[in-house]
């Protein structure tokens, strides 16, 4: 059909005119940030973020961002050099989660707020320059990280355009340190290795709990126990003071579905320091580490091209310095590892990279142990990591089921979370902290990522590079033929079989190999929880949300057998057994 010249031409600008119009109203409202000089006078960089939910009944937007469907809204951008007075402008453009643009959002009353988390400028030894942030106390929490600035939340009406302007107010305060007890010490060292890594001083520190009679046997010496985790406040689970009998039980958790957790928790606490300090309890050390840095709450345990020699840090700088000062035996078939999650793959890692020098692990629920099955995603053969895909459609990867099955959230879900959070791989998330502690550098000085953030498409070559340095079962596939001797006996897994995060999927291919070994014949272990979640410590006696609150009772007995059955002749087993 032929139209005359002049229609073709009104119809061109016209859908130029419509485009143009939809471009501009794909825009959103638009919030205008700013700061006053009283509260920095310098300038700032850091990843400025907005949030926003419907009510404040759970608390400040900032707590209600999570991974779950009820999640609060938030958009970040990164800030550099930024001044007092200066607007910064969150508007349509900016990527969000869940929604992904402002234009999506539903026009009506919203609460709002904004908070900067702050980076600082690293030179590393290398040459790198890198804006990071970095950890003041908190264990890397942008939410609570002391002088990151912040607004208070306000109700505001939010419409399909028009600006909205919001003033960062209010400071995060510095957090105290914890204080010394009886049986509770703390300390604190600056790590040569890392300080050289990183180019500025940096510290390695640990809660230290010492065994009843610790002051009355200045004789005795002692094993050395690791109970490796997430960043601790301070020495977690003991408390000399059992809960209050009227302590209020209304809380509820979502988890396990309970009332009063918080009071379960409290007086598993005293339990614990009931049998502590009890007479037949084995006399030890435990230490929980500090070694958060400027990528997340805590390092891994292991030496990285990105966050720098934190195995060599803690097994070379940190436990002999504990030892000397808190009387350890100081010798390899006298240290033990263990814990839950990362804590559990910490516990893994460090026995398979330092065999002599632990003499067994206790891994529970183990971030991924085989990266054949990174949660729900074999990097080496998946092309995408957010969808499975045939030739007419994809189907998106779950990342976080109940012990029935039923799923809340994707793969893809949470890592748009996290580049929301922060671009290079500075989040502070779970998926940023795996790319960063197992990435090569790549061009930019940042981790190399092992799959497009936003679209999920995997790289190759990051994946074999992964394989090579961190894949624990194919390191130990690899070097077993060296490996053998130092590891029999010492390796114990624990992991409930419907497993939150689906860890369980890479700890099956780790026994497949396992159960070649002589592991399986002489003294080591893996076991699986019926129906358990997350952090299934090993005991199938108990329900999940109390076990995973034994994992120092359930451990130390164990450790003990090991001590009395692989000691070398002429060890000292007795001067710590009163």
């Amino acid at each position: 059909m032929y139209l005359p010249a002049r229609i073709v031409l009104w119809c061109t600008v016209c859908v130029f005119f419509l485009v143009a119009c939809n471009s501009s109203k794909s825009k959103g409202p638009q919030f205008l940030i700013t700061f006053s000089d009283s509260l920095s006078k310098d300038t700032l960089d850091g990843r400025l973020l907005l949030m926003i939910a419907q009510d404040t009944a759970k608390g400040e937007p900032r707590n209600q961002v999570g991974d779950s469907p009820g999640s609060a809204q938030i958009f970040g951008i990164d800030v550099d050099g930024w001044k007092a007075g200066e607007e910064k402008t969150i508007d349509g453009t900016v990527f969000g989660y869940p929604l992904k643009s402002l234009s999506e959002l539903t026009a009506g009353d919203y609460y709002v707020q904004v908070l900067l988390h702050k980076y600082e400028t690293f030179k590393l030894k290398d040459g790198r320059v890198l804006k990071l942030p970095m950890d003041r106390g908190e264990g890397q929490n942008w939410r609570t990280a002391p002088g990151n600035l912040y607004s208070v939340p306000a109700k505001v009406t939010i419409g399909t355009d028009g600006n909205i302007a919001v003033t960062l107010t209010k400071a995060n305060p510095v957090i105290a340190a914890p204080k010394d007890t009886k049986h509770i010490k703390h300390i604190r060292i600056q790590s040569k290795l890392l300080t050289e890594f990183w180019g500025r001083p940096m510290y390695l520190g640990a809660h230290v709990l010492l065994p009843e009679g610790f002051d009355e046997h200045p004789e005795a010496r002692y094993p050395l126990c690791i109970n490796h985790g997430h960043f601790p406040v301070d020495f977690d689970g003991f408390s000399p003071e059992p809960p209050a009998e009227d302590m209020d039980t209304s809380d509820y958790s979502d988890r396990f579905h309970i009332y009063g957790y918080k009071k379960i928790v409290a007086q598993e606490a005293h339990n614990f320091y009931k049998t502590w300090t009890g007479k037949n309890f084995p006399r030890m050390l435990i230490i929980e580490i500090q070694h958060a840095n400027p990528y997340y709450d805590d390092s891994y345990a292991v030496n990285s091209a990105n966050i720098g020699p934190y195995g060599d840090a803690i097994t070379y700088e940190l436990i002999p310095y504990i030892e000397k000062q808190f009387r350890g035996i100081g010798q390899g078939w006298a240290r033990f590892l263990y814990g839950g999650s990362t804590g559990g793959w910490e516990a893994l890692a460090a026995q398979i990279f330092y065999p002599d020098q632990y003499g067994g692990c206790f891994a529970a629920c183990p971030d991924p142990i085989d990266f054949r099955a990174y949660t729900q995603v074999n990097i080496y053969k998946d092309k995408n990591a957010y969808y499975t895909e045939g030739p007419f459609r994809k189907v998106s990867k779950p990342g976080y089921r109940n012990y029935l099955g039923h799923i809340t959230t994707t793969i893809a879900d949470m890592n748009h979370l996290e580049l929301v959070l922060g671009t290079k791989t500075r989040s502070g998330g779970q998926w940023d902290i795996w790319e960063a502690v197992y990435s090569p550098v790549g061009e930019d000085g940042y981790p190399k990522r092992i799959f497009d953030k936003m679209t999920g498409e995997i790289d190759t070559m990051v994946a074999q590079y992964w394989r090579n340095n961190y894949d624990l079962t194919y390191i130990m596939q690899r070097d077993w033929a060296v490996l053998e001797p130092k590891l029999t006996g010492k390796i114990n897994i624990y992991c409930g079989d419907m497993d939150n995060y689906y860890l369980n999927n890479a700890v099956y291919l780790a026994e497949d190999f396992l159960k070649k070994t002589k592991n399986f014949t002489e003294g080591g272990e893996v076991k699986y929880g019926d129906r358990a979640e997350h952090c299934w410590n090993g005991d199938p006696t108990l329900p999940n949300y109390l076990s995973r609150l034994h994992y120092n009772t359930m451990y130390v007995p164990k450790i003990l057998k090991l001590i009395e059955k692989n000691a070398p002749k002429g060890a000292d087993l007795k001067s710590w057994r009163y």
